[in-house]
Order: structure tokens, then C-alpha cells, then sequence
């Protein structure tokens, strides 16, 4: 990992830490400027990771490496296990065309960093802040499931969209890699469990690898949405580049403690996730295809390849 790659600051976003002063060395971000990274004189970091709903929080940032033998890999459903980014993309984009009234609304090439790898609230946050701002996240996000309710409804049908989900080439050849090493894998997903867990059925149907739920040894989603009459789970506010979906898949998932971190990676094709995993205290291997370069993280991983057979090899 090299942070003297990302972006110098003169402060951290919020004021509290300024470059050269009361032992601060600097203070840097990745260029999408969702995380900025404070080091100190003592060797310490921390990391702010922002929030576009107002709830930032400060994480410290662990050394990271990869020791044999591997314990587990950890691996993010979206962009990485299959190829479902665009989907969920348009899904958006109807959202913001819905709230828009414009049916002809698209969504704009740069857009693309701030409505992939976060949680469903942040990607509409961003959309109201920029397209629609008499709008709310809330209304936004009735679009949204409405979309992804009856979107889901169709795939399941067998009437949905063309090419939702696709699996990652090489994943299935990589999976049962994994089996024959006695590693254990964990799946990872921003995503809320009414969006994430037909993907991973119809994934596995593609690939005809049988049950998911007895395949991986542990699967972590963001939980349920929540709606007026009934209850919902954390999970917007918490999901990548928050450590905790990756941190609950190793220690309580797999029951793997915090000491043998470095027996665990994580496998990521966003900036967000790549984040989350280093913040969790893993190794952050990066695969292509996803936003990694553009969201300026791809210093912050332990090694970046483009496909899975390129990681096999690293990891054996």
C-alpha cells in the first residue's frame, strides 16, 4: 500500500486535523473524497470516512499483510462474484427519472463512482443532492424499491432484464480453488438482502453450483430495508466503506479472531470495498473492472489483478 499516492489536504473535512500541526504529518483523501487518512508522528493512522447522510465516523487504520496459510477469503458480491453494477446503476437511474418525472433522465459518466459500491441511501443522497434537490432520500428510495420490487419480480419470472446478473469469469474455477485449499469464503454485500439474495440464487443457478447457503461459509448482506409497518436491520448507514460488514463476516461469520487478521483477504472491484477491508484489518486485493482507479484506491491495496486467475496465483 502506498498513501503517498492519494491527494494532500491542509485539514481533514471537519477541521480537527490540520497538516503540520499538534502532530499531525498530513492529511490526505482518495480522489473520489470519500475517505481522508490523518497520519500522525507516531506512525499511527486514522481514517474519516464521510457520509452523505451526515454521519461520519473515525476509524484507526491497522497494518495490513498477508501471511500463510490463508484462514479465508472474503469477496464482495457486486462487480466481483458477478457482474451486476449496470443494473443496479439503471436501477437508480429510473429511480432519479421517477423522481423527475422525465423518462428519458440518464445518469452522467461521472456520476458512476457515487452510485456503485456504497449503500442504496448514500447512491440516492448523492442523486437528490445533484439532480433533484427538492426532493428527499426518502421519496427516492420508494422509487426505488418500487423498481427493484417489481425488477426482481420479472428476473425471477424469467421476463427481467437481459444480462442483470453474470457471473465473473473464472469465479466458479476460483470457488472450488478455494474448497480444495480448505479456505474458508466468505460473500459480502452492500446490498440489502431483498436485492442481494436473488442475485446470488441466480448466480449460482448460472453457474449450476447448487445451494449458496451450503457453498459459502458464511454470507453477510446489509440487511432489511426499513419501511412504515415493518421493522428493518442496520444497515444503511453502516455498510462499506464502514468496516463492519467485512469485520462481522471474519469474526463472527467465520469465527476468525482479530489476531489472526492477517490470515484473511479481502477481494474487492470498488473503492468503498476496498476501503472497508483495510479498515477491517485485512489485506484489500483489488480485481478489475470495477472503480478501484477512478475512486483513487488503487494504492490502497495489497495487490491489484485483473482477473481471478492473476489472484489465484498470489494467493497460492
Amino acid at each position: 500500500m502506498n498513501f503517498n499516492e492519494l491527494i494532500d489536504l491542509k485539514q481533514s473535512c471537519d477541521g480537527m486535523f490540520k497538516s503540520g500541526e499538534n502532530g499531525v504529518v498530513d492529511v490526505k483523501t482518495t480522489a473520489d473524497r470519500k475517505v481522508e487518512f490523518v497520519t500522525f508522528e507516531n506512525g499511527k493512522q486514522q481514517a474519516l470516512v464521510k457520509s452523505a447522510m451526515g454521519y461520519r465516523a473515525y476509524y484507526p487504520v491497522h497494518d495490513v499483510k498477508i501471511e500463510k496459510s490463508l484462514k479465508a477469503v472474503l469477496m464482495d458480491l457486486d462487480g466481483t462474484t458477478v457482474h451486476s453494477e449496470h443494473f443496479w446503476i439503471w436501477i437508480i437511474e429510473k429511480t432519479v427519472a421517477s423522481l423527475l418525472g422525465d423518462p428519458a433522465f440518464q445518469l452522467e459518466a461521472c456520476d458512476e463512482p457515487h452510485v456503485s459500491g456504497h449503500s442504496v441511501s448514500e447512491h440516492l443522497q448523492y442523486c437528490v443532492n445533484k439532480y433533484c434537490a427538492d426532493k428527499t432520500v426518502e421519496e427516492a428510495r420508494q422509487w426505488y424499491f418500487k423498481h427493484t420490487n417489481f425488477e426482481m419480480n420479472e428476473i425471477m419470472e424469467g421476463r427481467g432484464k437481459k444480462g442483470a446478473f453474470t457471473p465473473s469469469p473464472g469465479i466458479k474455477e476460483f470457488l472450488y480453488e478455494l474448497k480444495d485449499l480448505d479456505v474458508k469464503i466468505g460473500l459480502v454485500t452492500s446490498g440489502l438482502y431483498e436485492k442481494a439474495w436473488p442475485e446470488i440464487l441466480d448466480a449460482f443457478k448460472t453457474l449450476d453450483m447448487g445451494d449458496p447457503n451450503e457453498f459459502y461459509d458464511a454470507i453477510i448482506t446489509a440487511g432489511h430495508a426499513i419501511r412504515k409497518g415493518e421493522p428493518g436491520t442496520l444497515g444503511e448507514l453502516s455498510p462499506k466503506p464502514h468496516p463492519w460488514l467485512y469485520a462481522e463476516t471474519a469474526r463472527v461469520g467465520l469465527g476468525i479472531p482479530f489476531e489472526d487478521r492477517n490470515q484473511v483477504v479481502g477481494i474487492e472491484d470498488s473503492g468503498a470495498g476496498v476501503v472497508s477491508i483495510l479498515l477491517a484489518g485485512f489485506a484489500p486485493i483489488g480485481i478489475g473492472g470495477g472503480n478501484i482507479i477512478d475512486s483513487g484506491t488503487k494504492s490502497l491495496c495489497t495487490h491489484y489483478e485483473e482477473n481471478f486467475e492473476q489472484i489465484l496465483k498470489r494467493l497460492n
